[in-house]
């Protein structure tokens, strides 16, 4: 057998065990499945390359039937990455596809009551030093001796007004 029947043969076993394996219902099993037929892949393109040649550089002295095509390298490059991406992802999915199977009827829902007790204390905790903040604030303006502004006056009323409208 030479060298390239045996790499035929190699891709047509990937090409096949990946496809049955992608077959599967298992997340894992699709992935192995599509990495066999990304492998396969690359041994089509560089089997596709032709037969091996010079470097391809041409300089002087060096026939330009003679040099390898560079293309088919730049392919195997390029599929190895977009697998490599891919098998990422597949593996992202895989692993949120365990978590929520290991949250069984709750689903994506994690409701941690404690977190939202305290949530709530500290936003009435925020509430209740705002509004002595403000007492304090109408405390030092009423003792002090300066007449107060008209215009002042009649926007701390409207704004009053609007958050007594908001509670409501």
């Amino acid at each position: 057998m030479t060298a390239s029947l045996t790499l035929v043969v190699l891709m047509a076993v990937l090409f096949g065990a990946g496809v049955s394996i992608m077959l599967e219902r298992s997340l894992t099993r699709v992935l192995i499945g599509f990495l066999l037929v990304g492998n396969a892949v690359n041994i089509l393109i560089y089997l596709m390359s032709g037969a091996p040649g010079l470097a391809p550089i041409l300089g002087e002295g060096v026939d330009a039937d003679a040099i390898s095509d560079p293309l088919p390298q730049a392919f195997v490059l390029t599929a190895i990455v977009i697998n490599l991406g891919i098998t990422a992802f597949m593996l992202a999915l895989i692993y949120r596809s365990w978590w929520l199977a290991q949250l069984g009827a709750k689903g994506d829902l994690v409701d941690d009551e404690e977190d939202i007790a305290e949530d709530a204390e500290e936003a009435a905790d925020l509430i209740r030093s705002s509004a002595a903040d403000d007492q304090a604030i109408q405390d030092l303006i009423d003792a002090s001796d300066e007449e107060p502004d008209e215009d002042l006056e009649l926007e701390a009323s409207a704004r009053d007004r609007d958050d007594e409208e908001a509670k409501s």
